[in-house]
């Protein structure tokens, strides 16, 4: 598949996808979610020797500003259902990515912008960042997981808040409540990005899967998060790289991960 929306940069195994709609403050489109949905389902599984993925947005003003409301204006029937769980569908597909997912937010991260940015499992914020809920200045509320994710970060009390009032926060109160987990000076959000994701390159590659994995069953309404991660601790357990790391630790050296 030609990508024509985004923008794939492989930099010594870390991928920065970048969404390149400036013109449209990178807004999402149906074609921005199918060439998402592409990568994230055939491309990115492919690659054998990914140590994570950026998300970040064309220009100096927006991480992705919103969905293409003009796409919202004409719907019948359930083509509002539809598009809801198309996003939530794609959206999950970077949340339950098993390489670490980053938010480098370099601006505006707003409705779905925010919604995208929740999905991943980090976001660094330029100090510029602005994020929020505003949907329902437009009679809506937020389809791709926003009512989910945001109290999940930041407690049920603040998410109401913010999605009953569609303000906007800074960056640095958007880390206070724990919306983001790092701020830093405009323009230094990927680099920041790529030293956490070459961190936990460094680290047992099934286990950051596990862990990841976990971590999301405990949000799962169906599935038990503690039963989860006694079969992922014994799943791991049983792995090369478990050995390799606790001989490594007796012998005082830095353990070599295969991914076994």
């Amino acid at each position: 598949m030609t990508y024509e929306n985004i923008l794939v940069k492989n930099i010594r195994g870390i991928i920065v996808l970048t969404i390149n709609r400036e013109k449209s403050m990178n807004a999402l489109n149906k074609y921005v979610f199918n060439e998402l949905e592409h990568f994230f389902s055939v491309s990115a599984p492919k690659k054998k020797k990914l140590k994570g993925i950026i998300i970040t947005g064309a220009g100096e003003k927006a991480f992705v500003a919103g969905a293409d409301i003009k796409e919202f204006l004409n719907f019948k029937g359930d083509d509002a259902m539809k598009v809801s769980a198309r996003g939530q569908e794609i959206f999950n597909l970077i949340e339950k990515f098993p390489k670490p997912v980053i938010a480098a937010v370099n601006g505006f991260a707003l409705g779905g912008g925010c919604e995208l940015a929740m999905a991943c499992h980090l976001r660094i914020a330029s100090d510029r960042a602005r994020f929020g809920q505003p949907e329902v200045n437009l009679g809506i509320i937020p389809g791709y997981g926003g009512t989910q994710r945001l109290p999940q970060l930041i407690g049920r009390g603040r998410a109401l808040e913010y999605l009953m009032t569609g303000d906007m926060v800074g960056a640095e109160e958007a880390y206070r409540i724990g919306l983001v987990n790092h701020v830093v000076p405009h323009g230094e959000e990927v680099k920041k990005a790529k030293d956490i994701i070459t961190k936990i390159a460094s680290k047992a590659p099934i286990a950051v899967a596990k862990i990841i994995e976990c971590v999301d069953d405990a949000y799962n309404e169906v599935l038990n998060g503690f039963d989860s991660e006694v079969k992922a601790f014994g799943a791991v357990a049983h792995s090369e790289d478990f050995k390799e790391g606790a001989n490594a630790f007796v012998e005082r050296r830095e353990a070599e991960f295969k991914g076994r």
